[in-house]
């Protein structure tokens, strides 16, 4: 029988020695043979009797040890402020020197607002008590304005799904990114303590992708060498009107490509076939065709290492035509907690 002196060790093995101890006792054993036989201490075995005696063997269940999570010097009132100040703001908004929300800035916030000084350590139970976890945060722009994002979702966006709809028209998701060759993504193994190095071409180059995917997994897309210009977007949406059986819906951000006199033309030329539709600012995790996006970073172009331009438009030009006779990968992109409401 492996445990400690004590009894202590698996919870549920502690639970199964405490109460062989006390049925061998009660069967005849004495206290000293039943401790050298379950290998604890005499005075274990003592308190286990006791205990069994007024509570029986339910009573020798094992308990939670240690202190309860959350537990510490701070009032019910004071640890609720304290909870909602971390949801609600930042460090740098309450004029804290912290960037993030780290347990030394919450010792921080404490002292600020409750003239509390706490360790590490409380903080942490706080924090898991409050059912917090460190995560990696994400970059939201301060010029982004909430309440025309929460119009769009609630508003803007339904009434354009049941107009595309009533059209038979479909809604098309569109982008465009940049590409480098010195784009790393991912990790590689490597001896503990030694960063891994690649190895790559000092010249480095690029290329550029425009997109468009719907919420049923259609991809179109188009890869090329150069700036991003009005003229370009124009063929796109030439190429898309063609492919597509009925209207277009066009979701695209404020790119001042999207906003210049040639597209707006072209789409006002073409009114009965294509709508151009632009999202709120400053919000591109609204947009589905993002996620494409990093998709083609981190499986087309992150996991090769093309040695020229003509490689790098290679490799994602297949990545792309792949993912076109994969259109449940693409849905699975809609299912992203951003993007839900266009799925």
């Amino acid at each position: 029988m492996t445990t400690s002196r004590n009894g202590r060790g698996d919870a549920a093995m502690q639970a199964q020695v405490r109460r062989l101890a006390v049925k061998a006792v009660r069967a005849g054993m004495t206290q000293i043979v039943a401790a050298a036989t379950f290998g604890v201490s005499l005075r274990a075995v003592n308190a286990w009797v006791a205990i069994a005696k007024v509570g029986g063997l339910r009573a020798l269940k094992a308990r939670p040890r240690g202190r309860r999570a959350g537990g510490g010097r701070l009032t019910p009132a004071q640890a609720a402020r304290i909870h909602q100040l971390v949801l609600d703001k930042m460090p740098d908004q309450l004029k804290l020197g912290f960037f993030l929300w780290t347990r030394a800035a919450v010792v921080a916030l404490i002292a600020h607002e409750c003239g509390v000084t706490v360790s590490l350590t409380t903080v942490g139970r706080y924090l898991q008590a409050w059912g917090l976890s460190p995560q990696k945060p994400v970059r939201r722009a301060y010029e982004r304005n909430d309440v025309a994002i929460q119009r769009w979702l609630t508003r803007e966006y339904p009434a354009i799904a049941r107009e595309a709809k009533r059209e038979g028209a479909t809604i098309y998701w569109g982008d465009e990114m940049g590409l480098r060759s010195d784009h790393v993504t991912g990790t590689s193994y490597a001896p503990v303590g030694q960063t891994p190095v690649i190895r790559a071409t000092g010249q480095r180059f690029g290329c550029s992708m425009i997109s468009a995917i719907t919420n049923r997994g259609q991809v179109v897309f188009r890869v090329f060498h150069g700036t991003f210009r009005a003229p370009m977007f124009v063929d796109f949406m030439r190429r898309l009107r063609r492919q597509s059986a009925g209207k277009v819906y066009l979701i695209v951000d404020g790119h001042p490509v999207h906003r210049s006199r040639l597209a707006t033309a072209f789409v006002a030329a073409h009114a009965a076939d294509i709508r151009l539709i632009r999202l709120p600012g400053h919000c591109p995790e609204l947009n589905p065709d993002e996620l494409l996006n990093q998709d083609v970073k981190t499986n087309a172009l992150g996991k090769s290492r093309p040695r020229n331009r003509d490689e790098m438009m290679t490799a994602v030009r297949r990545h792309l035509f792949r993912r076109q006779k994969q259109p449940q990968v693409i849905q699975n992109l809609f299912r992203e907690q951003h993007v839900q409401y266009a799925a």
